[in-house]
């Protein structure tokens, strides 16, 4: 079996469900310190984060993932132990093998295959590897604190491989050159509970919120443009009532989430969902929390970069795409960062049986040299 897929299997083992980081970090770490990197540990709170860099001068080329994963469920529900990283018909199955412990595996050794040995050829280079442990949870301790502090500390990433799994059916034919903004947003309809039976002497908020809720379902917010779609808008949860069919509730709580589109800020969002619900005269209490804003990394050396090192390695013409969710790119990108994420096959992530082919895993790492290779010719 490769490098790539024992060190993977050696981090699927370890189960560092958020914020537990459960050893994955110090066995990367050790690695990455044999071959001359220098490693940073960050702890924020219940959160393990490690910065590692490599090189004193050139333009930094950074790695980042997490080796955090989602818990795996009733595990008797899965063809194998989530946890055990048994392989089968070509697949290695396990919580996190797709997101995202191969993707770190294939760094790793990545790194190792550029490094170990004479790397006079990388002296014009910088090199790093950005970890944490909080990116399936509230990802507030994680990427987020470790930029900010290197912002203060005037570090700056020029370039940035996310190894979130991009992938739809074969690696590399969808990379993530952007993502969509993200907007939560809470809202409480004050009504006055009552009976039934005398709605004069009560205020049904859920007749109060329909109307509004509608009207807000029906804004076309923008059309998008050439790398986003359009904003959208979806109620994720509602609820009102005492449980019983005889009482007018007295509040009703919506939870709802926009995805953005750089055509419209989340200050535009905000003003126009405030401006409906005061036209509909409901008494209300909202509150925001914006997880994301949205980026674009630029067609310029990093996108070409990794789209050409696609093509030699894999034959693929790679779509380049800003759908799904939210990552941790949301908090380089502001920096000035170019941004691509880079992964395996996300057809299972979150799933019983999550699995990656154990050929990917190769691949993904010889795709990642390349991406190196391309940064140290360039230099010179």
């Amino acid at each position: 079996m490769s490098a790539t897929v024992d060190l993977a299997r050696e981090l699927i083992q370890r189960k560092s469900i958020t914020p537990v980081d459960e050893g994955c970090q110090t066995i990367i770490g050790e690695r990455l310190r044999a071959i001359g990197f220098h490693i940073e540990t960050l702890q924020f709170g219940e959160v393990l984060n490690t910065w590692a860099t490599w090189g004193d001068k050139g333009p930094l080329l950074a790695f980042a993932g997490h080796t955090d994963v989602v818990p795996a469920g009733d595990s008797t529900h899965w063809e194998e132990n989530p946890f055990a990283a048994v392989i089968k018909n070509g697949f290695l199955f396990g919580r996190g093998a797709a997101d995202m412990k191969g993707s770190l595996a294939a760094m790793v050794i990545a790194l190792e295959e550029c490094l170990s040995g004479d790397c006079s050829d990388y002296r014009n280079v910088r090199l790093g590897l950005l970890l944490t442990s909080d990116e399936e949870g509230p990802a507030k301790d994680g990427t987020q604190k470790v930029i900010n502090l290197l912002q203060d500390r005037g570090e700056k990433i020029d370039y940035c491989i996310v190894g979130e799994p991009s992938s739809s059916k074969e690696l590399g034919d969808v990379i993530k050159i952007g993502r969509r903004g993200s907007l939560n947003g809470k809202l409480t309809v004050l009504g006055v509970q009552g009976h039934v039976a005398y709605p004069h002497l009560a205020d049904n908020p859920i007749h109060s919120a329909v109307s509004a809720l509608t009207k807000l379902i029906a804004v076309k917010w923008d059309t998008g443009n050439e790398s986003f779609p359009p904003t959208s808008l979806q109620i994720s949860n509602i609820s009102a009532g005492t449980g019983v069919t005889n009482v007018i509730p007295g509040s009703l709580i919506a939870d709802f989430n926009f995805r953005f589109s750089t055509e419209t800020s989340s200050a535009e969002i905000k003003t126009t969902v405030e401006k409906v619900l005061i036209e509909n005269n409901l008494k209300f209490e909202l509150f925001w929390d914006e997880s994301g804003a949205p980026f674009l990394t630029p067609n310029s050396w990093l996108r070409k970069t990794v789209e050409t090192s696609i093509r030699e390695e894999t034959g693929l013409t790679t779509i380049q795409s800003t759908a799904g969710g939210t990552s941790d790119g949301r908090f380089i990108a502001p920096t000035g960062t170019e941004v691509v994420e880079l992964g395996p096959s996300n057809a299972t992530i979150h799933k019983v049986n999550e699995r990656v082919r154990t050929k990917d895993l190769e691949i993904l790492k010889n795709v990642y040299i390349r991406i190196i290779s391309c940064l140290r010719d360039a230099t010179g």
